[in-house]
């Protein structure tokens, strides 16, 4: 049992509470007890693991809704690209990663978003040039100790076709379904407490045929999982979908059946009122990586419009090579003042990307029942937060200071009950080590180039 004491305590819970001083109480890998004042002694028995929360703030772990973990070790390249450009300079370093450079990008990555707060993580990989990638990122996942949703993704447009990626990183159609279901068969855990589900993940309108768009969509539904990709993210994707279909890309992958509350995109920079409405009508869902889009200089999202018309928005990192940080506490923050530079100082307020970084990422990975909010049943998923620092000490509001301020010590971050994080430190992989490796990795991978 562990027994958190004498800290704020934001829940998210239905009512919405708030305490000034609170406990948390965990047994096991679920809440128990979540109440203002000190916990009541019958939680307090012999071997109740107790951390003093004075001057912390406990909130529910974040959800990484869009990333590719692979692209850790192929960070710093292309700095001044567009996407486009971005995508043909690092195809070529793509083609190289194998099982080991992915274990270690995954393990890298995720130990980042641990440090930062989370404690699910959905990753989308689409690039199999040889060996289980797949499995590679899982086990590193399992290491770490997040709750972990992969993406199984796929290429079948190559450029001679009239896509994007190079020939020596895409598939055959039929050998992508087929290993996508067996990776579903394999890997996919639907329990309640269920630390690793998979998703099926077509990468993107120009690097994927329709073929596989409407297949891939046939195939998650008979699995009874979720289905991601990216849309919308550039101009040059829309005009690359006008020019090749008459349409745009949210009404290319509406014709295709992918809408829903089964279905989530990364990005989702370049909708207009119609296709905003369309997705809050269908309650299909947007992961948004504001810091990746600013890097890119992709755009800005129309978060607030699209929480306005129903559409469940969370955020993501993205891929390590289009946001060298990695953490997702910074996206809360850039979320914030990006819809604000957009919008005015009213769009966006603090707690509501809080809750794009909890309850709407836990909505769109269908997991809203389990995680996402501090209420006794519930997993426990839980970030502590120290804020009595001098970079954020004399801060009344602590949501805010966490926020708008500069990212704080996380002094303990629970995962399915069990310490991943603890004094600002991961414990369940050696940081150091792993550091050393993703240099010597990024090194090989890009020798040649």
């Amino acid at each position: 049992m562990i027994v958190i004491e004498s800290a704020a305590v934001v829940t998210l819970d239905r009512e919405r509470r708030e305490l000034t001083t609170g406990h948390v109480v965990v047994d096991g890998n679920r809440i128990v007890a979540v109440d203002p004042g000190p916990a009541p002694s019958s939680f307090l028995r012999s071997g109740a693991r107790v951390v003093d929360g004075r001057g912390c703030l406990v909130t529910p772990g974040f959800v990484n809704t869009h990333q590719h973990l692979y692209q850790w070790v192929t960070r710093g390249l292309a700095t001044d690209a567009t996407l486009f450009g971005w995508l043909t300079t690092l195809y070529p370093v793509w083609a190289r990663i194998d099982e080991e450079s992915v274990h270690v990008a995954a393990q890298g990555a995720l130990a980042q978003l641990a440090r930062t707060g989370c404690t699910t993580a959905s990753d989308h990989h689409y690039v199999f040039p040889d060996g289980d990638l797949l499995e590679a990122e899982i086990l590193a996942a399992r290491e770490v100790g997040l709750r972990f949703h992969p993406a199984r993704g796929s290429m079948d447009l190559s450029e001679k076709d009239g896509g994007l990626p190079p020939d020596s990183v895409v598939q055959d159609r039929d050998e992508i379904l087929l290993a996508t279901e067996a990776a579903i068969d394999r890997w996919h855990d639907p329990s309640p407490e269920s630390m690793l589900q998979l998703v099926v993940a077509p990468c993107s309108p120009f690097s994927v045929t329709g073929e596989l768009m409407r297949e891939a969509a046939e195939l998650a539904r008979r699995k009874g999982v979720r289905l991601h990709t990216h849309l919308a993210e550039t101009t040059d994707e829309a005009d690359w979908c006008d020019d090749k279909f008459g349409c745009t890309p949210s009404e290319y992958a509406a014709d295709l059946g992918w809408t829903g509350p089964d279905v989530w995109f990364a990005h989702g920079i370049h909708f207009d009122d119609a296709e905003i409405k369309r997705l809050g009508q269908t309650t299909t869902g947007v992961a948004h990586c504001p810091s990746s889009n600013a890097r890119l200089g992709a755009g800005i999202a129309r978060v607030a419009d699209l929480r306005a018309a129903g559409c469940p928005v969370g955020l993501g990192v993205d891929g390590a090579a289009s946001n060298e940080a990695g953490s997702l506490l910074e996206e809360l923050r850039h979320a914030l003042l990006f819809a604000r530079a957009r919008g005015g100082p009213q769009a966006l307020g603090v707690r509501d990307v809080l809750e794009m970084a909890t309850l709407d990422g836990a909505r769109i990975l269908g997991r809203e029942n389990e995680i996402g909010s501090l209420e006794v049943g519930k997993l426990a998923d839980l970030a502590v937060w120290r804020l009595d620092t001098l970079p954020h000490a004399g801060i009344p509001d602590p949501v805010a200071a966490l926020i708008l301020g500069t990212p704080p010590p996380l002094e303990l971050l629970l995962v399915n009950g069990r310490p991943v994080v603890e004094h600002d430190t991961v414990t369940t992989i050696d940081e150091p080590t792993i550091a050393r490796q993703v240099a010597h990795t990024q090194r090989r991978l890009t020798a040649t180039t």
